[in-house]
């Protein structure tokens, strides 16, 4: 049996305490007990040491004990795994004087999920929520000298299973679809809901301590959380900062609190009675340099300061606690007002008094196994999104709560986050028990993250309110009152309580997608939750052609939106086989857990594009994955730019789009999905797409009844005096045909308006002969230093329809520069979706998946590890658009 040692650790956060029993000075002492456990199964026929924080899964891996659980099929091969009970175990030394504390606790940040805790024989504690914080007090359990500590799980799915059996009715829906090869019944159980399976993702039930472990002595007190939230009062042009410490006293105490911004010269005094047990204790520090404050602001928009907020506490002239921690200075609204000339109600969010358009995508678990989410994980996904101008991520609700750094990155890159709460399509149980773990989860977790400026919204659960409305779950119309009385209770006379009373300095939301106040005043479900004319909208058809604009719903926010497509074969090739490679081998079949999935891709790609047929089956898979793409990252093109253009005009009552998250950003396994970042970091074509749809100033390019419109869209703050140049190409040669500008118009920041408009026609006849098939056409934006913006492109027709596009010859020249690799290219003629592929390397390009309308272009590339223009040239490809047919 694996003994803990006990280390004593000096924290940022600490008390010193006058002892009762003889005036020394006592410090508030932890020991961590994370580092190496016992675990076995429930018939003692597995035992192995375990790492905590961890899971049981990754053990048994670590081990040698199972194979990797994404290879291949092991998500299915390795469920017997969730089906055992399985326990941890360790032995703790502990001293005479440790036991002496007053106070001694035993905390567990994450235990995931249901399970009792036993010291030395007593069981001294139970979980049932993955997302809870759980102390237990265990001085009289504590002996000297070694003590056994065990923590008994029981299997997620049996006991999901079990709570089902002993509900009086039914509470859809009752399994995942087939074709997810998901478990049943995860709404009954407080753990990730995905863990059970989803449609981009597999079935993992995990078990295990999945957060750090500790024991905590005190003999007065202990903070547990510091929190610093910010208020403007406009009429008196005033900052504050509602300060709030979450204490656990073991006596009565007086303590005269000191709460600071010295870089603001604010400071004051407040004399208060911490008393016994667990509180909340609240001080207002009024800003006296309030007309110096410095803002915070999503990217883009400016820059991210913070100050220091110090909290000092005495007690007779003894230092009782000392803390500091970052305070950042920001409003958020979410306006929802009449628009003149339009039915329904405006949804966007206000920062500092400014109107932002959300742009970005929606985050999902980074990994089935959370123990294996790095810091450098999280930082490289984050950074990745703020590389391509995105200001939003919505973190959604069937995952987890993220990690405290994930918010602190987000804080520090201005990346703001729609939260929801962890609940996703799906009824829920609204037993009292719980209800209460449910209470405490939300507690724990606005106390937790409420200090972060970049969280500008909660929101109380993913498609909920849709499910309800629109009968996801065929209920019968006569019990449909239980379940809107079930949905009531929990997220709103639970969740929404909770949070308004925790935290007023942002704004929530029921559901999304929702209504808004509109739903609200519809008793919290309305009958079209989907209505463009009120809140955020998900929408999703992969049916209709995604090059037509008109399908699009011209909504007040998308918050939702996407399509498909498979990771490169880089990605892939880890875990599977060669007999897997082949878009019709039962691995992709696997792999694929949306319905009919990758026949959609297809169907889609061969709209536009002639399908990969290569007799090389290898390089028949390899073309299919780049077609599949190519396809996501042009639908997501013309869907983004149709909601950035639509963010200033009101037509036939709809528009005025304030923002654009597209589903999804990130995945949890190499398998086809919506997301523009595959599992390992590597970006998708889509992903160097956004760089340019999500461009602080862009060029958008529609056509309407045979006309070209270009409108000119602007996130700056500042007016622009922008002209469009449009180029028209043959696909036969490199130079423009003919090029023709528009006058100089006003751009004002933070708006959408046309600035070229020409019938296609007339356009055509001007330019030397061209027709749609011919021809093709690509425009910027120009002021009087020069281009603004990307450079777009507009397609006249299917490029599969294109007359003149040959096979081009692409070579590439891979040169080094102190640490820059730079990538040199040459065509003979023109490429559309040139792709550049270095196999396992991970890094980035500087541009990908471009148009090639020039002989020579020069891209970068940004390594993420050590490597050298040898070992890039060597795994580089480039391929281009005609290279698959």
């Amino acid at each position: 049996m694996t003994r803990c040692r006990i280390v004593s650790v000096v924290f940022t956060l600490w008390c010193l305490c006058d002892s009762v029993f003889g005036g020394s000075l006592l410090q508030h002492t932890s020991v961590s007990l994370d580092g190496k456990w016992i675990v076995s199964n429930s018939n003692g026929s597995l035992t192995f040491t375990a790492e905590v924080p961890g899971c049981v899964h990754t053990d048994l891996y670590r081990h040698g004990l199972i194979q990797d659980p994404y290879f291949r099929f092991n998500d299915l091969s390795h469920g017997w795994i969730s089906l055992d009970n399985w326990t941890y175990t360790t032995t703790l030394s502990v001293t005479s004087e440790f036991r002496t504390k007053q106070e001694v606790l035993l905390v567990f940040d994450g235990v995931d999920t249901v399970s009792s805790v036993w010291l030395n024989g007593v069981n001294v504690g139970d979980t049932d929520n993955m997302f809870r914080r759980y102390g237990f007090s265990v001085k009289d359990h504590l002996k000297d000298g070694d003590n056994v500590l065990k923590v008994s799980f029981l299997s997620p799915v049996l006991y999901a299973a079990e709570r089902r059996r002993h509900s009086s009715y039914r509470v859809p829906p009752e399994c995942p679809p087939d074709v997810q090869k998901g478990v049943c019944h995860v709404n009954f159980i407080r753990k990730a809901q995905c863990s059970f399976s989803w449609d981009w993702g597999p079935s993992f039930p995990t078990m295990g301590l999945w957060k750090e472990v500790r024991l905590e002595a005190f003999d007065v007190l202990q903070l547990l959380q510091v929190s610093a939230v910010p208020s403007y009062n406009s009429s008196l042009s005033q900052w504050s900062v509602q300060v709030e410490l979450f204490v656990d006293a073991v006596q009565l105490t007086n303590c005269q609190i000191t709460v600071s911004v010295p870089e603001l010269d604010s400071e004051q005094t407040f004399h208060t009675q911490f008393v016994p047990g667990k509180t909340k204790n609240v001080f207002v520090l009024n800003i006296e340099k309030s007309d110096q404050v410095k803002l915070w602001w999503p990217h883009t928009h400016g820059r991210q300061p913070f100050y220091v907020l110090s909290v000092r506490g005495l007690q007779d002239k003894l230092l009782l606690l000392d803390t500091r921690s970052k305070v950042y200075f920001r409003t958020v609204e979410l306006v929802q007002e009449p628009i003149p000339g339009s039915p329904g109600l405006s949804f966007y969010f206000r920062i500092n008094n400014k109107p932002i358009f959300l742009k970005g995508s929606n985050w999902i678990p980074a990994h089935s196994f959370q123990n294996q989410v790095s810091p450098a994980l999280v930082r490289n996904l984050l950074q990745s999104a703020v590389d391509v101008n995105m200001n939003a991520l919505r973190v959604w609700g069937g995952g987890v709560y993220e990690q405290d750094l994930f918010y602190s990155v987000c804080d520090e890159l201005g990346i703001m986050i729609w939260q929801d709460f962890m609940f996703a399509c799906a009824m829920y149980p609204t037993e009292e028990d719980f209800i209460e773990t449910v209470r405490e989860e939300v507690v724990q977790q606005v106390t937790r993250l409420k200090s972060h400026p970049s969280i500008i919204i909660w929101s109380g659960n993913n498609e909920n309110e849709a499910a309800l409305a629109t009968d996801w779950f065929d209920i019968p119309v006569s019990e449909r009152p239980v379940y809107l009385k079930d949905y009531v209770t929990l997220y709103v006379n639970n969740i929404r309580k909770i949070v308004q009373m925790e935290d007023q300095s942002r704004p929530f939301l029921v559901s999304s997608p929702t209504n808004g106040a509109e739903s609200e005043q519809e008793g919290w479900v309305a009958a079209d939750p989907y209505d463009t004319h009120y809140g955020d909208t998900h929408f999703y058809s992969y049916l209709s052609d995604c090059w037509d604009w008109t399908t699009f719903p011209r909504t007040r926010f998308a918050s939702e939106y996407g399509f498909q497509s498979w990771p490169s074969f880089s990605t892939l090739q880890p875990v599977s086989v060669a007999d897997d490679w082949s878009y019709n081998s039962d691995f992709v079949s696997h792999r694929q857990h949306h319905q009919d999935g990758n026949q959609q891709m297809l169907e889609q790609a061969a709209l536009h594009f002639h399908l990969p047929n290569s007799t090389d089956p290898l390089k028949r898979f390899t073309d299919t994955i780049y077609i599949t793409q190519v396809m996501q990252a042009q639908c997501i093109k013309t869907q983004t730019e149709f909601y950035r253009r639509s963010q200033t005009e009101i037509i036939e009552g709809k528009g005025q789009t304030m923002g654009a998250l597209y589903w999804q950003l990130n995945d949890i396994w190499q398998a086809p999905s919506w997301s523009s970042i595959e599992f390992g970091g590597k970006w998708k074509m889509l992903h160097y797409f956004a760089q340019n749809f999500f461009a602080a100033v862009l060029p958008v390019a529609f056509e309407a009844a045979d006309t070209l419109w270009v409108y000119a869209v602007s996130d700056l703050s500042q007016d622009l005096k922008l002209t469009a140049v449009v180029a028209v190409y043959s696909w036969a040669q490199f130079d423009p045909v003919c090029s023709l500008k528009s006058d100089a118009l006003l751009v004002p920041g933070g708006s959408a308006v046309v600035i070229f408009k020409q019938p296609v026609a007339a356009l055509l006849a001007g330019c030397g002969g061209c027709t749609r098939a011919t021809c093709f056409l690509t425009f910027h934006l120009e002021d009087s230093s020069g281009q603004q913006g990307p450079t777009n492109h507009h397609f006249l027709c299917s490029p599969k329809d294109a007359a003149g596009l040959q096979r081009p010859n692409i070579t590439a020249k891979v040169q080094q520069s102190d640490a820059s690799i730079t990538v040199s290219l040459h065509t003979d003629s023109v490429a559309p979706f040139v792709w550049l592929d270095v196999g396992n390397i991970p890094g980035r390009f500087s541009c990908n998946g471009f148009l090639m309308v020039s002989r020579n272009m020069t891209v970068r590339f940004e390594a993420w590890r050590p490597t050298s223009a040898t070992e890039v040239s060597k795994s580089l490809t480039v391929l281009s658009l005609t290279d698959v047919y």
